[in-house]
Parts: structure tokens; C-alpha cells; sequence
């Protein structure tokens, strides 16, 4: 039972309390006051002491040029997915480079969020290379993301923080917070050593420091609600690396984190209605976008709904020309099974040999 619903109940048989002016208020106007002013006041507080850090940056909720991509030519951003689209994404980038596209030199700007933070930030740090060249792809490298895979037995305050996000229907600030708040709950010990070891054989040595420009990661505020990009200016300012703005940008109500970036503890930054971020890149003259599903159709972590189709429609609309890409999955996949990811690299391999000659002609 609620506290407002328990406090209610109790006085049912009174009509009113009476304040210290002596006026007889009703019980329920006066609690949802007070809770409207804390509630109120709570905001004000956190605005005031956060709003320096440079973290925060609004969802546009129409078109807007970015101003982190005003004037770029060629940006890119990349959803997420779980392990199985960290392999997907793993097996499409090799496949890319054997044809001719080196993707960690192309784009000017690259946003990722959750499985897309993770592997644009191995792309960019040039440790997605070194990868490609010590590991047997096909061979070592999916047995190496598996043991890292997160524990499949969930206790019970994993549950009620999976369940309370699979429970959302819409995308509001209030309900990012209760999905925070239960995130921030839950006990996620036996997975917290998967995100260290993720974050070090994805991104190298940036558990130190953020050592590319080009890189910009996303995650949700736990507390406030609020979206929050990470780049380096801001990640240095902060005492970001760039290993944890990738792990907060994936850490799922329920499985990881939530993860602390500056003073803010943050959770997946797909968890709300604008999941792969893409209006971050608005106003740049060209992006490529992949994500997982078209927002619609395919295998979830969250029931938010995902207007992807109408978020590439409000970045058209600032003039930035969109390739899109639908990685797809296939039908009751579970995004966080660790015997998918042997199938998940050779998958994107595969896509990249049909995605490669668009992607040379978008960006000739």
C-alpha cells in the first residue's frame, strides 16, 4: 500500500483536519499539497545544484539542430540491444572494414547508447582494432563476450526493477523517475564485475580518461529523469572516463548499475522515447543510423514506446539527409542470452557484406 493511499484510508471517517490557521482543510488537499510543494521544491534544488555540470541536455520534442552537430558533414549513431547487438555490432564493423570502410576514421561525431555506447566507444578509442587484430573473430571473441554475459537468476529487487520497466507506457519524465528509483534499488552485485570487464574489453585503457572528441554517450538520469549526453568536454570536466559513460549508457533497471557519472547515478539511455538518441545529430548534413528494430517490431527492453520512424522525421526536417538501418532480430530472441552471441557476430557480418555499398555511396 502506498503511503498517500494508506494515510487516505485512515481517516476515512474524517472530513477535514484543521491547520494552523485554524481553517478546516480537507485531508487530501492537504497531503497532495504538500507533496506538490516537496515535490516542487525537490526539483528546484536539483536543478540548481546540477545545472552546471553540463550533463543534461532536453529531448527535443520537435525539429532542432543540435548544437553538438551544427556544421558536421558525416555523423553516425548507434542504438542498443543487449549482448546480442554488442555481436551483431562486433561482427557488421569487421565486416565493414574488409569492405574498404574504415568506420573508426569516417564519422565526424558518433552517438551511442547502450550495446551502440559500448561499441562506438571501442570503435573510436581504436581498441575495436586491436580486437579484430589479437582475436580469432569467429572463434575466441564470442566465447570471451559470453562469460561476461549477465547473471540469468534475478533476485527479488532485479525483478521488481525489470518488471516495473516492462511495465511503462509511455515516455514521461515522472515515469523515467520511477524506473530510476526502482533501478536504483535493486541489488546488482552479482553482475556489477561484468560491466568493469565489459567496459575493458570493449574500450581499453579509457577507464582513465575520455580520449576522443568524437565520441558522445547518452544515459537517463535515476533521480531527475533527465537525458544526459556525454562527451568529452563535458566528461573532463566531470571526471568522466570513458569506459563508465559507456557502462551507465547500458546499465538495464534490473541487470546493471545504475552507474555513477559525476554526482548522477544513471541507468540505460534507452530507456525513453527517443532511444537512440538521434536528434543529438540533428542538423549535421548527413548520419547513418542502425538500430535494432524499427521501434515497433522485434525483441525489447523496455515497453517505453520507440517512434524511431518519427524521430528520423524531425531530423529530416533540420535538413540532415538519413540512412537508416534495421539490424533486426529474430522472432522471441532474448537480447540478453549468451548462446545467441556466436550467431549474433556471424549475423552482422553478413548484413555488412549487403550494407557496405550503400554506406560507400551515402558518404562518397
Amino acid at each position: 500500500m502506498s503511503r498517500r493511499h494508506f494515510l487516505k484510508t485512515t481517516v476515512a471517517g474524517t472530513a477535514a483536519v484543521v491547520g494552523g490557521s485554524g481553517m478546516s482543510i480537507p485531508t487530501s488537499h492537504a497531503i497532495s499539497n504538500s507533496e506538490a510543494k516537496l515535490e516542487a521544491a525537490a526539483a528546484d534544488i536539483s536543478q540548481k545544484l546540477f545545472s552546471k555540470d553540463g550533463l543534461s541536455v532536453p529531448i527535443a520534442s520537435k525539429p532542432t539542430v543540435s548544437k553538438l552537430a551544427k556544421g558536421l558533414d558525416r555523423t553516425m549513431v548507434l542504438g542498443g540491444g543487449g549482448e546480442y547487438y554488442i555481436a551483431w555490432y562486433c561482427g557488421f564493423f569487421h565486416g565493414l572494414y574488409e569492405a574498404g570502410l574504415d568506420m573508426a576514421n569516417i564519422p565526424e561525431m558518433v552517438v551511442g547508447t547502450s550495446a551502440g555506447a559500448y561499441m562506438g566507444s571501442s570503435l573510436l578509442s581504436g581498441e575495436f582494432g586491436r580486437l579484430r587484430a589479437e582475436f580469432d573473430f569467429f572463434g575466441k571473441f564470442p566465447q570471451i563476450l559470453a562469460k561476461i554475459a549477465p547473471v540469468t537468476s534475478p533476485n527479488l529487487s532485479q525483478m521488481r526493477a525489470a518488471q516495473i520497466n516492462m511495465s511503462a507506457v509511455d515516455g514521461s519524465t515522472k515515469t523515467r523517475q520511477i524506473i530510476g528509483a526502482a533501478a536504483l534499488a535493486a541489488d546488482n552485485k552479482l553482475n556489477g564485475s561484468r560491466i568493469e570487464q565489459l567496459a575493458a574489453l570493449l574500450t581499453g585503457d579509457s577507464k582513465k580518461d575520455w580520449p576522443t572528441a568524437r565520441m558522445f554517450t547518452t544515459g537517463i538520469d535515476c533521480y531527475s529523469g533527465e537525458r544526459l549526453v556525454i562527451g568529452q568536454d563535458v566528461a573532463r570536466k566531470n571526471n568522466i572516463p570513458l569506459a563508465h559513460g559507456a557502462a551507465a549508457s547500458s546499465s538495464l533497471p534490473g541487470v546493471d548499475g545504475p552507474t555513477l557519472l559525476g554526482q548522477r547515478y544513471v541507468m540505460d539511455g534507452g530507456i525513453c522515447s527517443n532511444p537512440a538518441h538521434i536528434d543529438v545529430v540533428a542538423g549535421s548534413k548527413r548520419t547513418l543510423v542502425i538500430t535494432l528494430t524499427d521501434g515497433v517490431t522485434g525483441a525489447i527492453l523496455t515497453n517505453i514506446p520507440h517512434p524511431i520512424a518519427q524521430n528520423i522525421k524531425d531530423v529530416e526536417a533540420t535538413g540532415t539527409k538519413v540512412l537508416w538501418i534495421v539490424a533486426g532480430t529474430p522472432p522471441g530472441l532474448n537480447l540478453l542470452d549468451p548462446k545467441q552471441i556466436a550467431g549474433a557476430l556471424r549475423i552482422g557480418y553478413q548484413r555488412a557484406k549487403v550494407e557496405a555499398s550503400k554506406i560507400k555511396e551515402f558518404w562518397a
